[in-house]
């Protein structure tokens, strides 16, 4: 993340445990989209003298680029009042996640005539571009800015890409770059 971690705890005692549980759970966002900009926490307890019940109130509020925001509420229900605050904080990253996974699905469109498999077959990091090798053996061109998601200093020789081709000045060349999967070390057949 770009901010770090906002946690804001409102008639709740903070806890070694429950912090550590929310920092386990960004974390595990950070994983689903590596390109966080911000994740701000709110836990609060609204009525503070009810004398039945732990009514809790989370809040997650996610700033993702370009300038989006996901935004989570969960609070125990009156079916739900003797819910404890861990279970409703689970249940409200659980609920970030597949908004996140959802955004990351929509923001991918794939238009199979036009979206195209290869590996990175050969890399040039300090001048910003690199080449792509399809399955038939084609040599397509891309440069760092059409990798998405700022992603090109992850690619590696044998990173598995998903691309979109359109035709460049000097040939072929790949926009919308996204890594699909590491292939390994050493290029496959493909290399040859």
């Amino acid at each position: 993340m770009q901010i770090p971690l906002e946690l804001t705890f409102r008639n709740v005692q903070k806890t070694d445990s429950i912090e550590q549980l929310i920092r386990e759970k960004v974390l595990k966002l950070e994983q689903v989209c590596n390109y966080l900009i911000s994740c701000r926490v709110a836990i609060e307890k609204p009525q503070e003298h009810q004398r039945i019940g732990n009514p809790y109130r989370v809040r997650i509020d996610i700033s993702v680029p370009p300038g989006h925001e996901i935004i989570v509420k969960r609070e125990s229900s009156k079916g739900d009042m003797h819910d404890q605050l861990p279970a409703i904080i689970r249940d409200a990253f659980s609920a970030a996640r597949r908004q996140l996974q959802e955004r990351q699905r929509r923001e991918v469109k794939v238009h199979p005539k036009q979206s195209v498999e290869a590996l990175v077959s050969r890399l040039f990091p300090e001048e910003g571009y690199g080449f792509l090798r399809t399955p038939e053996g084609r040599d397509i061109y891309f440069h760092r800015n059409s990798v998405l998601h700022d992603d090109f200093e992850r690619l590696q020789l044998g990173t598995g890409v998903r691309f979109d081709e359109e035709l460049g000045e000097e040939g072929p060349q790949a926009t919308s770059v996204f890594i699909i999967e590491r292939i390994g070390p050493r290029m496959t057949e493909m290399e040859e």
